[in-house]
């Protein structure tokens, strides 16, 4: 009878094990094939304010700074935007 138990144990613990990694491996397929459209009206707000900035150096300065702050921009990316805006 324990070994039987055992067995009828395994096989659920198994089928269990089966059905989440297939549940997984739908929801990761689905999300990688997903359009990546959200991020493209992110950009064009951007591409936007952009052209604000570009006429006042002190402008672009605090974006870059914000954008530091942030960590988007390494301490090297940052220096040298910083360089070139200065024209150093």
């Amino acid at each position: 009878m324990g070994l039987l138990r055992m067995a009828a144990r395994t096989a659920v613990v198994a089928g269990t094990a089966t059905a989440v990694a297939g549940r997984v491996q739908r929801r990761q397929a689905a999300k990688w094939d997903a359009p990546e459209a959200p991020e493209a009206p992110e950009a064009q707000q951007y591409a936007q304010e952009a052209p604000e900035a570009e006429d006042d150096a002190t402008a672009q300065l605090q974006n870059l700074a914000t954008l530091h702050t942030q960590g988007v921009l390494t301490d090297e990316e940052f220096a040298a935007a910083k360089a070139k805006i200065l024209g150093i």
